[in-house]
């Protein structure tokens, strides 16, 4: 296959493959072939052919540019940027296995501060609270999740190579991030007194105040250190060559929980309207940044669809939550929420940040109008396939049973969950965890080439549906072990009443 493209329609890594005799020849490099009157084509849009048959004429211009690259000597000569490596299961689980653990203590610190803030006045008395839990901790995948995968997608294509690129990268979507937590982190709050209402039939403005108050500031706060920790990751990660898909990702896992937690946790006690009132006016700052740069403006006025309905999703998990966490016979719910909803929230995004890269890098037309036939795929096919993507998949899954063994051992140490650890309750958490995983795999496979077909860019909106789906399926499967737990006389001192 031979890619074939423009001058100048490109970035500039893959323009550097490229040298152009008179007006209308290309040369590839690599490969030392000349065509005339190659049709245009996009960088994002880049044309395969099969090879065809040079004339005599190209044939001359290939023989002159072999000469001339082996005389050639000049210093300003760009040097060609390093080719994708061929992953193995082994090093994909080398460097993702890390970082999951990283994450995954993560959550596991966010579920102790949970476990411990329930009992604060602040919860007991504004019960809603619980319900934006799900919500803010789910920016992670509707914003700096999507942010990861959205900058290494732009690091692995060449996006970010120049210091002018990146920094318009950088800026374009910190502003566009800031933008979107603002307006989610209001909506969630929303959403919160409203399913606090209709349950008790009555309004409490005290109670909207403060949770509007305190997502909005913890929304804003957390997207803007979060937004700056992916960043230098990022860059770093392509310094060192590591694939950011593997360890952006779950890095922002890591700390999103345990810093949007905490933020919440210590600002409602200070909760106060003249700051959400602040943050709000610097919107309009952030929509005209965010509007400079093509690539956040195109997220900034069509991004918003997976980002509130997500949103919405996570709010029914948030629901169930408030719901159960109460419930002396769901002792243990608040320590363990954060754990399961955090760690397939992270694997699944790893996943489509991988196959959303590996599409764009394969210079496979996004919305093609004439598109080949793709079939649905199938359990066996997503993770027993020949590819990348399902070796990829096999991967994480296989992390899924002992990440969360490593990760319970550590709860119980830490005395965390007002609940005893039985072998009966360890299998039920394990299976709820691995079938979450599963349809997450699944649904990640077919939903990123399902929006790549219809010219809609999986690293803003597959990521967002793809981590709500995961608290709800988290926290309703966490629900049922509890549930079936105390229904069958798994029972001990420490569970229930």
């Amino acid at each position: 296959m031979i890619f074939i493209l423009s001058p100048g329609d490109g970035p500039l890594w893959l323009e550097r493959y490229f040298s152009t005799v008179g007006n209308s020849i290309l040369i590839l490099r690599p490969l030392n072939i000349t065509f005339e009157n190659c049709p245009a084509a996009t960088w994002c849009k880049v044309r395969r052919l099969e090879p065809c048959a040079a004339t005599k004429e190209d044939a001359l211009l290939e023989n002159a540019s072999q000469s001339n690259e082996s005389d050639d000597t000049s210093t300003d000569q760009s040097p060609e940027p390093t080719a994708p490596l061929k992953e193995t299961s082994f090093s994909i689980g080398l460097q993702v296995v890390f970082p999951f653990l990283l994450a995954g203590f993560g959550t596991v610190a966010a579920g102790m501060v949970l476990d411990i803030v329930q009992h604060w006045t602040v919860f007991t008395d504004v019960s809603e609270v619980f319900i934006l839990v799900p919500a803010l901790l789910g920016l992670k995948g509707n914003l700096e999740m999507t942010l990861a995968s959205r900058l290494s997608t732009a690091a692995n294509i060449g996006h970010m190579d120049t210091a002018k690129d990146m920094w318009k990268m950088i800026m374009g979507n910190l502003a566009l991030i800031q933008v979107q937590a603002t307006v989610v982190g209001f909506l969630a709050s929303i959403a919160a007194v409203i399913f606090g209402w209709i349950p008790e039939g009555h309004f409490k403005l005290g109670h909207a105040v403060l949770l509007c108050a305190s997502s909005v500031a913890t929304a804003f706060i957390a997207s803007l250190l979060l937004g700056l920790i992916m960043i230098g990751v990022i860059v770093a990660s392509r310094k060192v060559g590591i694939n950011p898909d593997n360890v952006a990702t779950p890095i922002a896992a890591s700390l999103g929980d345990l810093i949007t937690l905490s933020l919440l946790a210590e600002y409602n006690d200070y909760a106060n309207p003249l700051v959400c009132a602040v943050f709000v006016a610097m919107c309009p700052l952030w929509v005209l940044i965010a509007r400079k740069i093509p690539s956040t403006r195109e997220v900034l006025y069509c991004g918003w669809e997976p980002v509130i309905i997500a949103m919405a999703i996570s709010s029914v998990g948030g629901l169930i939550l408030d719901k159960t966490v109460t419930n002396p016979n769901f002792a243990g719910m608040a320590v363990f929420t954060p754990v399961i909803n955090g760690v397939g929230g992270n694997l699944v995004a790893v996943q489509a940040s991988r196959i959303s890269t590996y599409l764009h890098m394969n210079g496979i037309p996004m919305g093609d109008p004439n598109p080949a036939p793709r079939k649905c795929p199938t359990p066996c096919t997503s993770f027993f396939g020949s590819t990348v993507n399902s070796r990829s998949a096999r991967v994480l899954f296989l992390l899924v049973a002992p990440g969360h063994l490593v990760f319970l051992y550590t709860i119980n140490s830490l005395r965390g969950g007002h609940t005893t650890l039985t072998p009966i309750f360890i299998t039920f958490y394990l299976f709820a965890a691995l079938l979450q995983v599963m349809i997450l795999l699944y649904l990640a496979d077919w939903m990123v080439h399902w929006m790549w077909g219809r010219g809609m860019d999986p690293d803003n909106f597959s990521i967002p549906y793809l981590t709500a789906l995961g608290d709800l399926l988290g926290t309703g499967f966490l629900a049922l072990c509890f549930h079936l737990r105390w229904f069958i006389g798994d029972r001990d001192t420490n569970v229930g009443n």
